[in-house]
């Protein structure tokens, strides 16, 4: 709190003040951490709270976008049909990150170190990609459907990062050509996107997230849960973390 400039300091206290302890003492957010023995999950609330303050947010969105939050975790929870080839980390992950995604999104690209750093250093969890690719990007239907070719060759997170790497010069030659670069027989590739053979597939995968609330890219759930953050590093430490202990709790936040 201190480290924060005057006027980050002014809405962080607002926020310390306005907001209940989220794990539902009967306690300010001010008094609960004040006091020194509130629950992790407080704690990172908290947390987030300071880094948004950090930012410039004012007090009452910081605490919108927190409530939000922290009633998610009692919404709805949402089943999706992975596919193993399009995941990264240990299959009986205790957390499992969802990313629906497009290959021309610049949010997607920038969010895809983020995915990696969750897998490096997170045993506990496992990421897995589903296409969604946005009518507004011309070549968002050819890259998923390359991606999904190369899934089948075995080269999908090959052919995953060579279409991120290049999505500002994408078009279906130079898609095919990554396909190439990649490994992939570019005569079938070149086929198999011709005949539309995964765009049944890709429409499958974009109902399915629709169904389950998904209106941008990226949109992540955490073991079906949709997150309501914007996407940093912080905010899916957080939450991978909150949901460990969710899941530890067995569906009740733990009181320390």
């Amino acid at each position: 709190f201190s480290k924060l400039a005057s006027p980050a300091q002014k809405e962080l206290a607002t926020v310390f003040t306005d907001e209940f302890d989220y794990c539902g003492r009967p306690l300010t957010l001010a008094a609960s951490l004040k006091k020194g023995d509130s629950c992790r999950h407080t704690r990172r609330m908290a947390g987030l709270a300071a880094t948004y303050a950090n930012e410039g947010q004012p007090a009452q969105e910081i605490i919108n976008a927190l409530a939000k939050y922290n009633t998610s975790f009692q919404s709805k929870r949402h089943t999706f049909k992975l596919d193993e080839r399009m995941c990264k980390g240990a299959k009986d992950a205790k957390v499992t990150v969802v990313e629906f995604a497009d290959f021309e999104c610049p949010y997607c690209n920038a969010a895809r170190p983020m995915m990696a750093e969750l897998v490096k250093t997170r045993p506990q969890v496992r990421v897995c990609y589903m296409p969604f690719p946005l009518s507004a990007h011309p070549n968002g239907v050819p890259a998923g459907q390359a991606a999904l070719f190369a899934r089948d060759a075995g080269r999908f997170w090959a052919m995953h990062d060579a279409l991120f790497d290049n999505q500002l010069s994408l078009s279906e030659a130079a898609i095919k050509e990554l396909g190439k670069r990649a490994g992939l027989d570019a005569e079938a590739l070149s086929k198999a996107m011709a005949a539309g053979k995964y765009k049944d597939e890709l429409e499958a995968s974009k109902d399915a997230g629709k169904n389950a609330g998904v209106d941008s890219t990226p949109s992540v759930f955490v073991n079906g849960r949709k997150l309501t953050l914007g996407i940093s590093m912080d905010s899916l430490a957080a939450t991978v973390d909150d949901e460990l202990d969710w899941v530890q709790g067995s569906g009740a936040w733990a009181s320390n």
